[in-house]
């Protein structure tokens, strides 16, 4: 099963039919970045409501039994996820609440400082703070994933040791092979692979740099990657923001915190959108990676695992293990 770990972006028909055209199980969608509880409720009404009138194209999951059959009806499952803890307001009891709701991955952190810990751009990470330490427990009670992708260092790494089960980072790539803010730097990912995390490597030009320049160049990330945390490792997270405006990426990078320019994984020399690599401008181009990975020496049982499979086991184990 193929199954990217995230996407953002505006997602209608045309959007589902590129999922469907690249053949993709799963996707986890991004219905909050700083939105508050009843803004992200109402998001995911809307979602409720996308999916009822394209439900001969994809289907909201909340198990990965959900998943596995939307996979055998030739639809795609889609997992609701936030790329930062702001829906829950710091309210402990809204993680449960939430998930009641579907919401089924939650980032702890966007891109600055909150109640929960450090973003992965603070000029200081103070790690995960008692709060958040709270928020990952009662995330892995009801079943939720915990996602580290812009969560900073030191917080992810505490993250990790925190939860009693794997934790995925869906977006990000190693800081090792591409030195930037967003990616994790080597001790985020030993951690990660001891505790049977996930990984989803990006192909968004401004966090992969060079290996987005080709589909080969990003299965050498892929392979780099793999050989350094393993296969089991390793999944897809390509962040594509199919439909995306100036206006969502100002909104996504400055949010209501602040007046100033931000430049969120771009710089003053790189301020604006970016173009997608021209081998993944939209979901149907994930059919391509499968053969892509084969050439470049992964078996076919790695090159599933790569694929989805891994996301799927991970899935398993947080999302239908809730106490």
């Amino acid at each position: 099963m193929r199954i990217d770990g995230l996407q953002c972006g505006h997602f209608n028909r045309q959007a589902f039919e590129e999922l469907r055209a690249g053949g993709l199980g799963c996707v986890t969608n991004t219905i909050a970045v700083w939105e508050n509880a009843s803004e992200t409720m109402a998001a995911i009404g809307r979602w409720r409501h996308l999916a009822r009138e394209n439900a001969d194209l994809v289907t909201i999951a909340r198990t990965t039994a959900d998943i596995e059959a939307a996979n055998a009806s030739g639809r795609t499952a889609v997992l609701l996820g936030t790329q930062n803890s702001s829906p829950i307001e710091d309210r402990i009891d809204f993680v449960e609440l939430f998930h009641d709701m579907g919401l089924r991955v939650m980032q702890l952190t966007y891109n600055i400082q909150n109640a929960l810990g450090s973003s992965c751009y603070e000029p200081e990470d103070s790690g995960l703070t008692r709060f958040g330490r709270n928020v990952i427990a009662e995330m892995n009670r009801v079943g939720m994933v915990v996602d580290l992708s812009h969560v900073g260092d030191r917080t992810s790494h505490d993250a990790i040791l925190a939860s009693q089960r794997p934790v995925a980072i869906n977006h990000a790539n190693p800081r090792e092979l591409f030195d930037h803010a967003r990616n994790k730097r080597p001790k985020v990912l030993d951690t990660l692979a001891e505790h049977d995390g996930v990984l989803g490597l990006s192909m968004y030009p401004n966090i992969a740099g060079p290996y987005a320049g080709t589909l080969d160049k990003w299965c050498e990330l892929v392979a780099r990657t793999a050989e350094r945390i393993g296969v089991r490792h390793v999944g897809v997270g390509s962040d594509l923001g199919r439909f995306m405006t100036t206006t969502d990426l100002d909104w996504m990078r400055r949010g209501r915190w602040t007046h100033g320019p931000e430049y969120g994984a771009g710089s003053p020399d790189r301020p604006g959108m970016v173009e997608d690599p021209e081998w993944f401008t939209t979901s149907a181009d994930f059919a391509a990676i499968p053969g892509a990975l084969r050439a470049a020496g992964f078996s076919a049982e790695e090159t599933e695992a790569i694929c989805g499979g891994n996301w799927l086991r991970l899935y398993r184990e947080v999302i239908d293990l809730a106490s």
